[in-house]
């Protein structure tokens, strides 16, 4: 079967939505949805690894990768209203099923898919991505403090991150050194390279400010786990420096038979440890996924 990545664009409500598709839309899909800094690319080589077995999706966010930067005045800059856009574009590309791929911002993006349309989910894969408290640690404090209390010196503070050291810093942060050549700095390079663009920075800022709000959707996913019960893995890299350690168990409280696997790499791990989420993602969805093979 073909392993070839085809990289399409399609208008949802009037934004060209880059994509990336890599399989035969009969078998079993996958919608893989990326973090922050990053887009699609994230994901080639996973959909070259499952794309002779799945039909695999990676779509650009608005303002993200190669995906139409719509202005702020007329685009809402939320996980809310991206997470609506991400629901319509399944609907576009005709994508009535799928195992989603929930990482980093993807997180509260797909599982509010989740909570929206619940009969689309066959399974979930949890990868460094949270919603439980015990996942935000004492890293998140200064925005917090922030969120209750905004000032234009906590704001330069908060975003330099939004730079091209703090880019780098997303993929190597928290990594051991023997990790590091594991990490693509093509990623970082092009991540930077498209926030460059006029205002894609100030909107980066707006956007990581709205996590307040996933922190109060926090009960609302778990209501979606309890009540569905979707078949999930969760896979955490345990040199994580956003989302703590103390989250992967959390998920049994409300999903009993996920499945929880730590792993000896960082919040990237599809970069750190390629070969064991590939398996792990294998075995899961031959195993756990009703249909699949």
């Amino acid at each position: 079967m073909p392993r070839q990545i085809l990289n399409k664009t399609i208008k949802v409500d009037g934004i060209d939505i880059f994509y990336r598709e890599a399989g035969d839309r009969k078998n079993p899909a996958l919608l893989l949805l990326h973090g922050f800094p990053t887009s699609s690319v994230m994901f080639k080589n996973l959909m070259t690894a499952l794309g002779d077995r799945f039909y695999l999706v990676a779509p650009d966010y608005p303002g993200f990768g190669f995906s139409e930067f719509p202005d702020r005045e007329f685009f809402e800059y939320t996980f809310r209203n991206v997470a609506a856009y991400m629901d319509k574009f399944t609907d576009a590309i005709n994508l009535k099923s799928f195992t989603i791929y929930l990482h980093d911002y993807g997180a509260h993006i797909g599982q509010r898919m989740c909570v929206n349309h619940p009969e689309k989910i066959k399974g979930i894969i949890v990868q460094n991505g949270n919603a439980y408290d015990e996942g935000i640690g004492p890293e998140w404090d200064e925005y917090k403090a922030y969120w209750k209390n905004p000032t234009a010196e906590k704001k330069k503070k908060l975003s330099a991150f939004i730079s091209e050291e703090g880019v780098k810093g997303q993929y190597t942060w928290g990594l051991p050194e023997e990790l590091l050549p594991a990490v693509s700095p093509e990623l970082w390079m092009l991540d930077w390279d498209i926030i460059k663009r006029p205002g894609n920075a100030e909107m980066q800022f707006e956007l990581n400010c709205d996590f307040e709000d996933n922190f109060k959707m926090f009960p609302v996913y778990q209501e979606y786990f309890r009540t569905h019960q979707p078949p999930a893995i969760v896979i955490w890299g345990k040199y994580d420096v956003f989302f703590s350690i103390n989250e992967p168990p959390c998920y049994k409280r409300d999903l009993p038979d996920a499945e929880i696997h730590i792993i000896d790499g960082g919040h990237w791990a599809l970069e750190t440890n390629f070969d064991e989420v590939l398996t792990l993602m294998d075995n899961f969805l031959n195993n756990k996924i009703p249909g699949e093979r």
